[in-house]
């Protein structure tokens, strides 16, 4: 009060607001608080008691209780409420997106994505084992797609040509439909394969004819040796293409585009029943193909081969192909989703009716 009387124009040190004059213990008690006051500032004695004031406020905001209410409020509803309001206010979105469309930005995705951290993370991905799958899985479904829609064309085809050889020759048609494999499918995929077998001897036989005349030095045409050499080399490449896939998949390349396979217990036909039947494919050809008519004629579709090896040739049963990821197990990423049920008859579940007759022996 002195010093606001003291600070008033016109008012002594002894004043009051009014201009009156204060009272003698008023007075004794202003200078008191005057003089402790200084001697305060002079021992230091203010700057210790905002020290220690400045500590217990310190190791307050650093205690144990303050660390746990502090828990309790952002585990709370309160801040998960202002964080939702604050995504949903305007202001906010407007901040983002200028901080989205800066240059500051653009700066940061030039210089990450110029990194040697970025360009190892996409090797790793292009490297990675899942993405090659994926890929390998799309190439291979889009061939099989093709296939299923030229198979389905071919069997149709089989039961029509199969009627008309019928009716023209005055056999009893086909009292029921059968899975066997029939004379447009079983020769379209006879064709591939051959096609197959054709490219697979033009590239070995032009590096054949490179290195012949890298030595003889002569570009004059083959001679009768050497065309009955590759008549033989032909003929011996077509019989173990065929021995091989028989024996170890139970279908040719030719086979498995169309949609039909042998019809055997195993995952491929037994070798010596494989020789058997391309012994049978000879004989059957040689009378000017008539061995080939038990597949129009035969109530199981079977040719001269077939008898002889004592087999089958079944329509393959048709059916989406499974996800590559959808055999990882549920534990193992993560997930808790059930199983899904494989569709009967998809691709890589054995058809029921794959077992044939029992090989003779």
């Amino acid at each position: 009060m002195a010093d606001g009387a003291a600070a008033r124009p016109g008012s002594g040190a002894g004043e009051g607001p009014s201009g009156n004059p204060l009272p003698l213990s008023v007075r004794l008690l202003g200078a008191g608080v005057r003089g402790a006051r200084t001697v305060a500032e002079a021992a230091g004695v203010e700057r210790a008691v905002q020290s220690a004031a400045e500590e217990a406020m310190v190791a307050a905001v650093e205690s144990e209780a303050v660390e746990r209410a502090l828990v309790r409020v952002l585990q709370g509803p309160l801040v998960e409420e202002a964080a939702h309001g604050a995504l949903q206010s305007d202001a906010v979105k407007r901040a983002l997106v200028e901080a989205l469309d800066s240059e500051m930005v653009d700066e940061v995705w030039r210089r990450m994505l110029a990194s040697e951290e970025a360009q190892r993370l996409v090797e790793r991905i292009a490297e990675a084992p899942e993405l090659r799958a994926a890929i390998s899985a799309q190439s291979v479904g889009f061939v099989e797609d093709i296939g299923h829609t030229i198979g389905n064309t071919t069997r149709r085809l089989d039961g029509v040509v199969e009627r008309v050889a019928r009716r023209v020759a005055f056999r009893p048609r086909r009292s029921e439909p059968t899975e066997r494999a029939g004379a447009v499918t079983r020769g379209l995929a006879f064709g591939l394969d051959a096609l197959l077998v054709n490219l697979a001897f033009s590239g070995l036989a032009a590096i054949a004819a490179l290195i012949a005349s890298f030595f003889s030095g002569s570009g004059e045409g083959l001679s009768g040796f050497a065309l009955a050499l590759g008549t033989v080399a032909w003929l011996a490449l077509g019989g173990l293409y065929l021995v091989a896939f028989w024996s170890l998949a139970g279908q040719t390349p030719g086979m498995r585009f169309f949609g039909v396979r042998l019809g055997v217990a195993g995952r491929g036909l037994p070798l010596r029943y494989s020789l058997r039947r391309l012994l049978g494919l000879v004989l059957a050809a040689l009378p000017l193909g008539l061995g080939f008519l038990g597949v129009l004629f035969d109530e199981r579709r079977r040719g001269w081969q077939d008898r002889l090896a004592g087999v089958d040739v079944l329509y393959e049963a048709r059916g989406p192909a499974p996800a590559p990821w959808s055999s990882f197990d549920a534990e193992s990423v993560g997930a808790s989703r059930p199983e899904t049920p494989k569709a009967p008859g998809a691709r890589g579940l054995r058809p029921q009716h794959v077992a044939g007759p029992p090989l003779r022996g």
